[in-house]
């Protein structure tokens, strides 16, 4: 019986764009446009400018390029590198829901789009490299079960070379053997570490990981289609992926539904620029102060419960940088209160010393919720008590973005780059994706 890692390269290797339905095909759309806003509104930032003059450096010469970064192309891996980095340069980008610990959008597109520039592949091959790399690199996610993060890894830095590879893989043809290969090679590339979030600093290295994880994915899909080979068990196997980075998995997950349902199905975009463990608390308290008009200066007190995760990792009340803002729960909730949430210039423009969001911040208190069964996460409880006495609470299951209001997130990020007018007509081109058949337009005339 082959390995469970030879049946999902078997798998992504034999995917085809006309096997899609069109609501998986409308979805890798809508998480493409969602990560390219992303790339190009992260591409301004200090600590992105940093990542895109390295790959500038170390990789002139391709045909690849970085979005919302201007000049000259680069070399696949330097792309990936830099456009990973970028997507996740201000927390905007795509997750699953359920979790999975995995992000498609910042390594999925990255890599597949820079191998797409490079080879000259369509719109219809790119949505395809997508939806496969995401079925594979899901099911990985689920398949740990977050303990990967109990072990103090960054989940994505560890699924991300995975999908990585398939997109790649994909694109560059490979067979069912050198898809293995690939996923053998991204095991051994697998990283990023969660200190940043003990330590409270240095929250720049967590874009970082998945801009190597993108890179990775490269990587793996290149050597592979040169007949690089790797072990044909990585997943599985007793000093595989799951053996070495989890505390407790599934390998059943890797295969379950394979082929019958559409990991795809679950990705999830962003509403606000902070970690997603922190969107149902924001988005609970923005409902609580439209329904009973109190200002963020009358709050003395906000109480969360929510997951076990949420409490143990996100419990920062005193953010050192924007960065652990953005990861700390107690501060995106207390910003919400007074500024918001949804415009990343909320975040940057003077927040994190603003004296009244960091005295309210100290004043959130987390606490973990009972786990419910599977891979969900219990919803979040809110309760906001204001110096009257007067107390609000509601609960709230998922803080992510109606698909229907991707056109003014997209608005949102883009505009200040390429003003309202270009940013609607990118936005409309992409979502017409699968009729394009080349894409080097894409980040060639920022």
């Amino acid at each position: 019986m082959a390995h469970e890692t030879v049946r999902l390269a078997r798998y992504a290797a034999g995917l085809r764009y006309q096997e899609l339905p069109p609501e998986i095909i409308q979805r890798a759309k809508d998480c493409i446009a969602d990560t390219v806003a992303a790339i190009i509104c992260g591409a301004a930032l200090p600590w992105s400018r940093i990542v895109i003059d390295y790959a500038r450096r170390t990789g002139p010469g391709g045909k690849c390029h970085i979005l919302g970064a201007g000049g000259a192309p680069v070399t696949a891996p330097a792309a990936a590198l830099a456009n990973g980095a970028l997507a996740h340069a201000f927390d905007l980008d795509s997750l699953t829901r359920p979790g999975a610990g995995v992000h498609p959008g910042a390594t999925l597109l990255p890599p597949a789009l820079a191998i797409a520039q490079q080879q000259g592949a369509s719109g219809r091959d790119l949505i395809a490299a997508f939806v496969a790399g995401c079925e594979v690199m899901t099911r990985i996610g689920r398949a740990t079960g977050h303990t990967n993060e109990q072990r103090v890894f960054h989940a994505p830095g560890n699924t991300g070379p995975f999908g990585g590879a398939i997109a790649g893989g994909h694109l560059l043809g490979l067979d069912a053997e050198r898809m293995a290969a690939a996923l053998g090679i991204a095991g051994s590339l697998a990283s990023g570490l969660l200190e940043f979030a003990r330590a409270g600093k240095g929250g720049m290295v967590k874009r970082l990981h998945l801009g190597r994880a993108s890179e990775g994915g490269v990587l793996a899909a290149s050597l592979a289609a040169d007949g690089f080979t790797a072990p044909d068990s990585v997943l599985e196997g007793p000093f595989g992926f799951l053996a070495v980075f989890c505390r407790e998995w599934d390998v059943g997950e890797l295969t379950k539904g394979l082929g019958e349902s559409w990991a795809t199905n679950s990705i999830a975009l962003k509403r606000y620029p902070c970690h997603a463990n922190a969107h149902a608390a924001v988005k609970a308290l923005t409902q609580l102060q439209a329904e009973h008009g109190f200002a963020g200066g009358e709050v003395e007190r906000i109480s969360i419960t929510g997951s076990e995760r949420m409490a143990k990792l996100h419990n920062i009340s005193e953010p050192a940088d924007l960065m652990m803002a953005q990861y700390s729960v107690p501060f995106c909730a207390a910003l919400a209160l007074f500024r918001d949430p949804r415009n990343p210039e909320s975040f940057a423009e003077g927040a994190l010393d603003d004296p009244a969001i960091r005295g309210l911040c100290r004043r959130v208190s987390l606490a973990a919720a009972p786990p419910e069964a599977g891979h969900g996460a219990p919803p979040t409880m809110v309760t906001v008590t204001l110096g009257s006495g007067r107390e609000f609470s509601a609960t709230v299951a998922d803080g992510t973005l109606d698909p229907a209001d991707l056109g003014d997130k997209f608005l949102r990020l883009v505009r200040g780059a390429q003003g309202e007018a270009r940013a609607m007509a990118l936005f409309e081109r992409l979502q017409r994706l699968e009729h394009e058949p080349a894409l080097d337009w894409l980040g060639g005339d920022d």
